[in-house]
């Protein structure tokens, strides 16, 4: 007897907050694949900017913008660093803390890269940086720090600390050269660490009589059980310049016009001496800081530290930070948490986030400058940029579920929830990453899963179309292709960290490589699930740009059998049918690409199918 046709659609997005056998008709897992009008396709692929160049450390935030002058621009922080993206080159702006000028200050050794550096109470610690100008020649040696940056290898004493340079020296050294000292800001964390022991906070931390610390000790008194967190950066405009703050410091200003070679940010020494995050209000342009020092007269900038505090500068004045009658600078403690995680510019105001609830920030003017209203509570923020707010609508990780706010705090429903937080890193929440992609509508949140401790897995909600789906992606910041024509991003990978274009038009691979995406079924039943079906053919629908798709079919007798795998077709743009022979009552598919720049859409697929009994 002939097989007959039998047609199987299935729902957009994935589907896995049960069993493979209870999403049945959906497809429930994949990798590097949207839907478009409830169809699955490939993701466009992303391509290295700044001629390849790579930076140091991991970027936790990322801002772009154009000018006066129409140039577009970048900036994102590391731990490490402060860069900005300019043309085709990437520029190292980091702040200067301290500059000092020495003499007979280096030595070194024949055959050896290593230099010794003498500056009495320098303050370093590994890993901090050091960018040397008018330098002399190292006595009779052939090494030259001139204009280069250097990190700390080891720290010796309180004054000598040692770098390495590229070249070993031809002839030992010893208290020789001239050189000025420009220190960076201290280099910061990039893996959370506990309050114990080698990993916390830095090793050799100045924190007891001896300027050491064994296995277990306390970084300080009472630090038991404590976890310092990662060092975040968070990055706004003003005006066409950028205000930046990494977590824990003062405020720096990038002045994107500056004559000065090389331009820095500099330090805003007015500002609060430690802010764990900032924003500027729009329209009226006040500075904001969240989680902050409180203002005393007596120390206006280095007040109690207080981590529900939000305090801001007078209007249009990012200097001034003293509340008088003739300045409307201000600051006002929140509630319903213990710290503030972040905020962001939204539809009404500013939504600044606690660890539990939602505050609505909005400026009436004098003589109280902004009012304050709880918006929700047990819907706080994952990470500082884990909100974004996108078409009047802000939308936010939070710990446990996807919340947005419509004039009420709503959560999201998710198709893939449990997933998502069974596989988020719990360590890491506060490197959760949000971002839109306006092109497909889509908002994106970065995370690094399981063991991971940068991100290295995506999910994507799109509110338009109302759909989930998630993936693998090495990026850890993203944004939107107002400025540059398609998204960027910045990503972490063993070769080094780049800055990327991310789906640039007509480009399916990665840097160049070949790009694997996926799409794969629930288990759905062939017919009604009663009989064990015949299968001998698949008539697929599809759409292929280059290469070719493959496709298998698994099937089962029941729900929990082990799978048994047809052989895998390939598809190429003439293929109209593939004849093969299978049995069971239930059956999954599987599509997949591996094909260098390919791009390819998925329709609907019929089965050839005929009873073939009922155990």
């Amino acid at each position: 007897m002939a097989t007959r046709l039998a047609k199987f659609e299935f729902q957009q997005g994935f589907h896995r907050e049960t069993t493979p056998y209870a999403e049945g008709q959906r497809w429930f897992d994949g990798n590097y694949v949207r839907f478009r009008a409830g169809r699955p396709e490939n993701m466009r692929g992303y391509e290295t900017r700044a001629l390849g160049e790579t930076f140091d450390g991991s970027a936790r935030d990322l801002i772009v913008w154009s000018d006066s002058q129409s140039k577009k621009r970048a900036i994102f922080g590391t731990p490490e660093k402060l860069y900005a993206h300019e043309g085709d080159q990437l520029y190292d702006i980091t702040p200067i803390t301290t500059a000092v000028t020495l003499t007979s200050c280096f030595g070194t050794s024949s055959g050896s890269v290593r230099v010794c550096c003498s500056d009495s109470g320098h303050g370093r610690a590994v890993g901090d940086y050091v960018f040397f100008t008018s330098t002399s020649a190292i006595g009779s040696s052939n090494v030259s720090l001139a204009n280069n940056t250097y990190p700390v290898i080891s720290v010796e004493s309180n004054n000598v600390f040692t770098i390495n340079v590229t070249a070993a020296a031809d002839s030992t050294e010893s208290a020789a050269g001239k050189a000025t000292f420009k220190y960076y800001i201290p280099t910061g964390n990039s893996i959370a660490a506990a309050g114990l022991g080698y990993g916390a906070a830095r090793y050799q931390a100045t924190v007891c009589a001896s300027q050491t610390r064994a296995w277990n000790q306390p970084a300080s008194a009472g630090s038991s059980g404590i976890v310092f967190g990662i060092t975040q950066w968070s990055l706004d405009n003003w005006g066409e310049d950028i205000v930046a703050n990494r977590s824990g410091s003062n405020i720096f200003y990038f002045d994107s016009d500056a004559s000065t070679i090389p331009t820095r940010a500099t330090s805003v020494t007015t500002s609060p001496v430690s802010s764990n995050s900032i924003i500027v209000s729009p329209n009226d342009r006040h500075l904001i800081c969240l989680g902050t020092n409180e203002y005393s007269p007596s120390a206006t900038v280095s007040g109690t530290f207080n981590p529900m505090l939000v305090r801001w500068s007078d209007q249009d004045d990012r200097t001034n930070w003293v509340p008088s009658v003739s300045s409307t600078s201000g600051e006002v403690v929140l509630t319903d948490g213990t710290r503030i995680i972040g905020g962001i510019r939204a539809k009404n105001g500013i939504n600044v986030w606690t660890d539990n609830a939602l505050w609505l920030m909005q400026y009436v003017g004098p003589p109280f400058t902004f009012s304050f209203q709880q918006s929700g509570t047990n819907c706080g923020l994952i990470g500082p940029h884990a909100g974004i707010d996108y078409n009047g609508i802000t939308y936010w990780m939070g710990y446990d579920n996807f919340y947005r706010n419509t004039g009420q705090v709503e959560t999201i429903p998710c198709t893939v929830r449990r997933y998502i937080f069974n596989d988020i890193n719990a360590s890491y929440y506060d490197k959760v990453y949000a971002g839109i992609n306006s092109e497909f509508k889509e908002i994106i949140w970065l995370y690094p899963s399981g063991t991971k401790t940068e991100c290295d897995k995506y999910v994507i909600f799109n509110p338009e179309e109302n759909y989930w789906v998630y993936g693998e992606m090495f990026f850890t910041t993203f944004a939107d292709k107002e400025i540059f024509g398609n998204t960027i991003t910045t990503g972490v990978t063993a070769s080094g960290n780049n800055i990327y274009n991310n789906e640039p038009v007509s480009v399916f691979t990665g840097s160049g490589e070949t790009l694997i995406s996926y799409i794969e079924s629930g288990d759905f039943d062939v017919a009604d699930g009663n009989a064990v079906m015949f299968m001998d053919r698949i008539i697929p629908d599809y759409a292929l740009s280059g290469g070719k798709l493959k496709m298998k079919i698994i099937t089962k007798e029941y729900p929990e059998s082990t799978d048994s795998v047809t052989k895998e077709f390939d598809i190429f743009n003439t293929t109209q049918k593939v004849n093969f022979r299978a049995r069971g009552r239930q059956a999954k598919v599987r599509v997949s690409c591996a094909a260098n720049n390919a791009s390819w859409r998925w329709g609907s697929i019929r089965l050839g199918l005929q009873g073939d009994g009922g155990r």
